[in-house]
Formats: structure tokens, sequence, C-alpha cells
């Protein structure tokens, strides 16, 4: 008799949010970009919102360390890497925006739109009133998601709008970064052993697919003819 396999925290993770998943993969402005199928002005929206999101990484990062309760502690050398590594991301979309005609400095200084607002708060909240491991499923949202598509939709995108190399560099370097990523994030989510983290991981992931997801349609929308 073959002994039953016991699904993996990731596993569980992978499986838990794939009704989500699918849902935010069919948005049809994310169909598009796979086909390389935007305007410039969808493209350098989504890197405004993308400016708004990424610049709060490190302080939410920084947030969950503090938070995490006493069981948690191990987490902290991984989070310190992770900071290492997300420290200037902002910086690189400013610089995608400006080598695609944008205007960086107005983007600094605009608000985010309601849907890059909301899914921020909620990041924050999740850390600083409930469980900071819920945090972790923003990372799996957003870390995937670049992993699976970044580098694909950046080679269609730059080839349909006719933009040079250093206008990609967000899309390009993040996707590959963060297929790096994905491994190290498998380890750490595995070592996971209270029930309740590992349900407040899923959760959390399932609300950022549908709150990341909420960016894009406001991107459609507002870049809309």
């Amino acid at each position: 008799m073959q002994p039953t396999h016991t699904a993996s925290t990731f596993e569980q993770l992978v499986s838990g949010t794939e009704t989500s998943r699918n849902a935010f993969l069919a948005i049809p402005i994310i169909q598009r970009a796979l086909c390389g199928n935007v305007t410039l002005a969808e493209y350098v929206t989504f890197l405004g919102q993308a400016y708004h999101h990424v610049r709060q990484t490190v302080p939410l990062l920084m947030g969950a360390g503090y938070h995490l309760p006493e069981r948690l502690r191990w987490m902290q050398p991984a989070i310190i890497e992770y900071i290492d590594e997300e420290k200037g991301h902002d910086a690189w979309i400013l610089d995608d925006i400006a080598a695609c005609g944008g205007d960086a400095a107005t983007v600094q200084r605009a608000d985010p739109m309601p849907a890059t607002e909301l899914m921020v708060a909620y990041a924050h909240d999740t850390i600083q009133r409930r469980n900071p491991v819920g945090f972790f499923g923003m990372v799996f949202v957003l870390e995937g998601t670049s992993a699976a598509l970044a580098t694909r939709a950046a080679g269609a995108v730059q080839h349909t709008l006719g933009l040079p190399k250093n206008a990609m560099r967000y899309l390009t370097s993040h996707g590959a970064l963060d297929q790096q990523h994905v491994g190290f994030y498998e380890g750490l989510v595995n070592r996971l052993e209270d029930e309740q983290d590992r349900r407040m991981l899923i959760h959390c992931a399932n609300h950022f697919y549908k709150l990341y997801g909420d960016i894009f349609h406001s991107i459609a929308a507002a870049t809309r003819q």
C-alpha cells in the first residue's frame, strides 16, 4: 500500500487559491497584455500603479518582521533577505515611466487609484491587526504573477509599442528575480506549523488575487477610449 501524501503548505496554498488565480488570469487586460495588445496609456498607467504599491513593499516587510509573534521569529532572516532584494524597485518603475515619455515626477506626487490604495491598506491592516503571515499571501500573488507572466508580457508589449529596452526594466527584471524567489518562498511557507497560520496565508492570498485584479480593472477603465 502506497503511503498517503500529505500536501505541503505551499501545495495547499496553490490548490486553495486556484479559483481566485484563474479568475485573475481571465481579466481581459491581462489576457491582452500577454499578446502585447495594450496601449501606451495602459502600460504607463500600470507602471504608475505599480510604483504606488511597490514603494510600500519594504515598509510592509519591515512591519511584518516587527509584528511577528514569538512562534514565527524564525522568519525574520528571510524577511531581511526580502528587504535587501526589494530595495530600489520603485526607482526602476520611475525610470521606465520616463523612458516611455511619461512624467515620473507627476506619478510620484499623485495619489494611487482607490483599488491600489485598498490593496496596500489591506496588507498593512493584516500585518498590524491580524496575523503578519497573511502578508505572504500578497507576496505569493505578486511574485507568482511576475514569475509566470511578467517576462512573457514584457516582450510582447515592448514589441507592439516599439519601446526601448530601458522602458521595460521593472517587468523584465522583476520577472527574472521572482522566478528565483519562488523556490525560496516555497521553502519558507513550508516551515509553517500552525494551522491558523496556514489558513490565514490562503485566506489572504485569495483576497489579494481579487484586490490585485481590481487594480487591472481600474487601469482598463481609466484608459478606455
